[in-house]
């Protein structure tokens, strides 16, 4: 059989073998050909050319369903696609370079012990929309107290600070993503989610209501769900479970 194997195509893509068997599931991605005696899945160049397509609507931000609707579509041209996804990109550059504009601004002001820049340079290269949402959001969910608590421990940070609060972030999807075959009782998996608990502390007072209502939010709300999921897909409803389960323990390891 000509083509590659999922595990080849997982690997030449950069995803994982279980990213491309839940595509498979859900009919995003089905592959050209499936060994009789040997179940392997086989996939060839419209399927590359396919997978190219799902990941770069993934990267532009779209959801699982909303790619599937979309090249589902009797009328979908690929050429089309790739010049909207193009478009798309260019913007994002764009908006990229506004942010690496503000990132030297802030080095800058660090390096000569000026003052911080202020609260419009600090959210250069998002739209007022944008941020005028997410504060609202904030502010519904957990209250004004808790957005200027938030934003004054960020403004507090160095640069290296920062940046480390940002890899802490990571360490654990990944930490996490190793994990997602034990049951999320593990102690391990409870030990991650304690150091999480901290960490989340660091911005705002975590009572058992708030951190339910963030583990909701990580599945409910598609942009930490898109931010967790492309680690591993599920990870985001792996965690939401792992958190339920620490509030159900009293926000503490059980010995």
């Amino acid at each position: 059989m000509a083509g590659y194997t999922v595990k080849k195509l997982a690997k030449l893509a950069g995803v994982s073998v279980r990213t491309l068997h839940h595509y498979d599931q859900i009919g995003l991605l089905t592959p050209k050909e499936r060994g009789f005696d040997s179940g392997y899945r086989y996939y060839g160049r419209q399927e590359m050319l396919r997978l190219q397509q799902i990941l770069f609507y993934r990267e532009l931000g779209f959801a699982l369903k909303e790619i599937k609707k979309i090249m589902d579509e009797k009328d979908f041209d690929l050429l089309e696609s790739l010049e909207f996804q193009k478009s798309e990109i260019h913007k994002q550059i764009a908006r990229n370079k506004v942010l690496l504009n503000t990132l030297d601004k802030t080095i800058d002001e660090l390096k000569n012990k000026k003052t911080m820049i202020t609260d419009k340079e600090m959210y250069e290269g998002f739209t007022e929309e944008q941020v005028k949402t997410y504060r609202q959001e904030v502010v519904d969910r957990w209250g004004k107290e808790a957005l200027d608590h938030s934003e004054n421990v960020i403004r507090k940070k160095t640069k290296d600070e920062w940046a480390d609060t940002k890899k802490q972030s990571d360490d654990f999807c990944r930490q996490m993503v190793a994990l997602m075959n034990q049951p999320v009782t593990h102690r391990e998996v409870q030990r991650l989610i304690a150091k999480h608990h901290a960490w989340v502390g660091q911005f705002f007072e975590v009572t058992e209501e708030k951190y339910r209502g963030l583990a909701d939010m990580y599945v409910a709300d598609e942009r930490f769900k898109v931010n967790y999921d492309k680690f591993a897909v599920g990870l985001a409803e792996y965690i939401k479970k792992a958190m339920y389960q620490f509030c159900e323990n009293g926000m503490k390891l059980q010995d």
